[in-house]
């Protein structure tokens, strides 16, 4: 990745609230003229490690396209045996024909007629379990290395989530959403129980109380619990009996439970408070694995407890931890509690950033974990007598890592400009040693224009600095403008990376620059910068797109006549929240956000994320008229797409239908597209290539870049073939 930098003088907003902790200001010799006030200097910090390719095209690479979105194969889960053994998953899509794949690697071979996710080894090697679709539901499968042979584990009536197996392989922990009056044990009583319903001639769904449905669920009084299959015994044990959820849901899915070394206890969370939609409290609780009295043991702490997991040596219990009750984007600290002395000790109190996926060193003795720091997922490990805190792998968007305990380190990870590929290394003072393992998508990467980005850090609200990474087009030259998509990410604390993401290729294919910033509320840029979104919605972050639009609107290669804006939930907010507020975008995209916010606390279900976000209700919190849209609705002009889901119970579609009712009453040119089985997440191939589409013909129609593909009327009426 090229970094932009400038004079010292211009970093000065930079170490503001110790941003940058150790800010080093390289020899600056580029220059951009008409920035002198608003651009800060890059930090190093170790972060600029690993840089994307020159950003210009190679002329005989063509354009990418929408297609070539689903010709990306991705590896995914390392995992690495005590033999060295090195399983993956590699995942593929076939858009003509509306399916998917997904393949087990070993040592860089498939797995003859083995087709599944989430390699889990044996601690001898000798096995290898994994989970597929047997009867359309995912059960666990193992592998024997010797013969080749596959055996079928559990055949659970409602299918495996998260699936686990205990060190001496004779247990398999799952989740599964089950009817508490029947329990988790009699998989086919839960089976036939959900048929009756489905079969029901009355349809609906009745409620006593609330979280009654999530994301894009109703739950009917359904549980998520925790079962173990005794695979000697060929039974099913309900461990977390009763009306919590356990584990508590995670948006990717059931996580959160693990297992002791012998094999003879569960570590799982569970939020027990009250009212769970106003409360982010979940606890850790050990429970025997066959079932038994579960034991609170984080009860001391009011605030959010997850992501177990013991040492191999069987003495600690290593978790995420949050402060701050309600506030689910706390600062999330890795924390270890001593099973003897039940001791709780914070590891990464002085790290201030989150701490992502963690992994122990086989010896007991240190912790690996990933974490956003400035674009990046670097790998980190804290030494856990000492608390000395390293970086091992700086400079990579890592999204899975495993390690061999001898040194050599697995880990997946992409870059703006080069799809996601599983890598190794073996880190020494003299440089990582990196060697690029899978390469499943070389032949695309030469074939086509796959655009690396470049950085550019802008002065922003209150003195704070906001990194901008910048895609430049296909096809670019020098001295010719081009039209300018800006890109306002979700959360809307997370953080944009220097990592692969279709909405960044897509667009340039076309012939747009794509610039996506991480404005205040980000993370990776210490806590307090991503705290101070909360209650200032359209304050900072505002003033921060705003300063970004203004210094990207003065680079020599951008139309400042042909600029639109784009962004998802959050983003979503913003795009609502940029329509009242400024007419200097050509036009909008709006994707499953927030206009009235009001209504908004009425209709979502986690109600700590607004009661946090805007300090209360909107009977006892003025915020909610402040930072409403809806509050602004006499400057609304620019023309905007608006794109939801009809299962959207995160943010609810009948927000971007309130939205769509004003345009349309005001006359300013709009569209609306309601994804009927879809919630926040739109499906990947049977939604995203329309969602696609139906950006570029909106931006072709007033930014002037290449026209879509396909027509999306077409599209939606089922009369076109890809």
């Amino acid at each position: 990745m090229q970094t932009i930098t400038f004079t010292a003088a211009q970093a000065a907003g930079a170490t503001r609230r110790g941003l940058w902790p150790t800010l080093r200001v390289a020899a600056l010799s580029i220059l951009l003229t008409g920035l002198t006030t608003t651009v800060s200097a890059a930090p190093d910090g170790g972060q600029r490690a690993h840089k994307s390719a020159a950003p210009a095209a190679t002329a005989e690479k063509r354009a990418f396209t929408i297609e070539d979105v689903y010709r990306i194969r991705y590896a995914s889960g390392p995992a690495v045996s005590v033999k060295g053994q090195l399983a993956y998953s590699v995942s593929a899509s076939d858009l003509k024909n509306q399916s998917s794949s997904v393949a087990l690697y070993v040592d860089g071979q498939p797995l003859k007629g083995v087709s599944g996710w989430a390699p889990q080894w044996s601690p001898d090697g000798t096995a290898l379990y994994y989970t597929a679709a047997a009867d359309g539901r995912a059960q666990v499968f193992r592998y024997d290395m010797k013969s080749g042979e596959t055996k079928q584990l559990t055949n659970y009536a409602l299918g495996t989530q998260g699936a686990v197996v205990s060190p001496d392989g004779n247990l398999v922990a799952f989740a599964a959403e089950v009817w508490p009056n029947i329990g988790g044990a009699d998989g086919e009583a839960n089976a036939k129980a959900n048929e009756l319903k489905a079969k029901a001639p009355v349809q609906a769904h009745m409620a006593d109380k609330l979280l009654f449905r999530h994301w894009d669920q109703y739950t009917d009084g359904k549980y998520w619990h925790i079962i173990v299959y005794n695979v000697a015994q060929n039974t099913y044990t309900d461990v977390t009996p009763g009306e919590f959820h356990s584990p508590t849901f995670s948006p990717g899915g059931p996580e959160g439970f693990a297992f002791s070394p012998d094999s003879r206890e569960l570590c799982y969370l569970s939020n027990h408070d009250a009212h769970p939609e106003a409360s982010t409290n979940s606890d850790l609780y050990t429970v025997p694995v066959g079932g038994g009295e579960a034991r609170c043991i984080t009860a001391d702490n009011k605030a959010w407890d997850g992501s177990p997991q013991y040492s191999p040596d069987g003495r600690y219990i290593a978790y995420r931890t949050q402060t701050i009750p309600g506030y689910e984007s706390d600062r999330f600290r890795l924390a270890v509690i001593d099973r003897t002395t039940g001791k709780k000790t914070v590891l990464t109190e002085g790290f201030d950033n989150w701490v992502d996926a963690f992994k122990w060193s086989p010896d007991s003795r240190a912790i690996y974990f990933l974490a956003p720091v400035r674009g990046y997922e670097p790998l980190y490990k804290v030494t856990i007598k000492t608390g000395r805190i390293e970086t091992v792998i700086p400079g990579r968007a890592i999204g899975s890592f495993d390690i061999d305990g001898k040194g050599l380190f697995y880990y997946t990870y992409s870059t703006t400009g080069k799809p996601s590929a599983l890598y190794s290394a073996r880190p020494t003072r003299k440089g990582l040693g990196e060697q690029q393992v899978t390469h499943f998508n070389d032949s695309l990467e030469q074939a086509v224009d796959i655009r690396p980005s470049e950085t550019m850090w802008v002065r922003g609200a209150a003195g704070d600095s906001v990194e901008v990474f910048i895609v430049k087009p296909h096809g670019f030259k020098e001295g010719t403008k081009y039209p300018l998509v800006i890109n306002v990410h979700g959360g809307p604390q997370m953080q944009w990376m220097d990592s692969y993401r279709a909405d960044w290729q897509v667009y340039p294919g076309a012939g747009y620059v794509v610039a996506y910033p991480n404005p205040h509320g980000s993370t990776g840029y210490g806590q307090q910068f991503c705290r101070d979104i909360s209650e200032d919605w359209g304050g900072k972050p505002f003033v921060d797109v705003m300063r970004v639009t203004d210094a990207l609107a003065q680079l020599s290669y951008v139309d400042s006549t042909r600029m639109g804006i784009m962004g998802w939930s959050y983003g979503g907010y913003f795009m609502n929240w940029v329509q009242g507020h400024t007419k200097r975008f050509k036009c909008i995209a709006s994707m499953m956000g927030l206009y009235d916010m009001n209504s908004m606390w009425g209709t979502t279900e986690e109600l700590w994320f607004p009661n946090f976000e805007m300090n209360g209700q909107p009977w006892n919190s003025d915020l909610y008229r402040k930072w409403s849209p809806s509050t602004y609705v006499m400057n609304f002009a620019t023309p905007t797409l608006i794109i939801t889901g009809e299962r959207d119970y995160r943010v609810s579609y009948t927000q971007s239908l309130q939205y769509f009712s004003v345009l349309q009453t005001l006359g300013i040119p709009s569209r609306i597209i309601v994804f009927k089985n879809d919630g926040h997440w739109p499906s990947n191939l049977r939604s995203m290539p329309l969602y696609y589409n139906a950006h570029l013909e909106w931006f072709h129609k007033y930014l002037g870049g290449a026209p879509a593909p396909w027509k999306s009327e077409d599209m939606v009426n089922g009369t076109m073939n890809y």
